[in-house]
C-alpha cells in the first residue's frame, strides 16, 4: 500500500473508533452534557461569601444547615437562567433551600431581577468578579450544586434546572440526603 495513502487511512480509522465509542457511551445513558467536578464528595470551597442585598458576610456555616441544599449560579445576563427561574421558585415554595450565587453581574440588575420575577433563595451571594464561580469550576450560569447538611457536594448539573432533570437526577439523591439527615 502506498505509504501516502496510509497515513490518512489509519487516522480516519482512529477518528471513526473514537466516535463510535462516543456514540455507544451515550446510547448506554451516559449524558453528554454532564460535567466532571473534581468536588464531588469535597466540602464546599469558601472563602468569604457576601449577601447581595445588605453588607453581611458568610462563611461555610450557609452549607452546614443540617439538610440538603442547591446552591445554584445564575446571573440576569443569561437567557437560560430566566428560563428556570420560574422552576426554582416551585421548589423553595416546596421547601427546598435553595442558594443563590449571582454570577459575573450587577448587583442592582440582580435586585431588580429578583423583586420581579421572585426570589426562591434563601440567602443570595454576590460574586461580581466571578472568584467564587471559578472555586467552584463553575463554567458558566446556570450551574447547581446539591449539597449535603454538612457542606460536601454530591452532585453537579451544568444548565437550566427543570422539572425533568429534577425529577430525574436531583431529587433521588435530594431524597436520600434528607434521609440521612434523620
Amino acid at each position: 500500500m502506498n505509504k501516502k495513502l496510509s497515513l490518512p487511512l489509519i487516522l480516519f480509522l482512529i477518528l471513526v473508533f473514537a466516535f463510535a465509542i462516543q456514540l455507544l457511551r451515550n446510547a448506554q445513558g451516559d449524558d453528554p452534557k454532564a460535567l466532571e467536578s473534581a468536588l464531588i464528595g469535597k466540602p464546599v470551597p469558601v472563602k468569604t461569601l457576601q449577601d447581595l442585598f445588605v453588607d453581611k458576610h458568610y462563611g461555610v456555616e450557609i452549607f452546614q444547615q443540617g439538610k440538603p441544599i442547591l446552591f445554584n449560579v445564575w446571573a440576569t445576563w443569561c437567557p437560560t437562567c430566566y428560563a428556570e427561574h420560574q422552576y426554582l421558585n416551585q421548589l423553595a415554595q416546596q421547601g427546598v433551600t435553595i442558594i443563590g450565587l449571582d454570577y459575573k453581574d450587577k448587583s442592582a440588575q440582580a435586585i431588580k431581577w429578583l423583586k420581579d420575577l421572585g426570589n426562591p433563595y434563601q440567602i443570595v451571594l454576590k460574586d461580581e468578579k466571578g472568584t467564587i464561580g471559578l472555586d467552584f469550576g463553575v463554567y458558566g450560569a446556570p450551574e447547581t450544586f446539591l449539597i449535603d447538611g454538612q457542606g460536601i457536594i454530591h452532585y453537579r448539573h451544568a444548565g437550566d434546572l427543570n422539572q425533568k432533570v429534577w425529577e430525574a437526577k436531583i431529587q433521588p439523591l435530594y431524597q436520600q440526603l434528607m434521609e440521612r439527615k434523620e
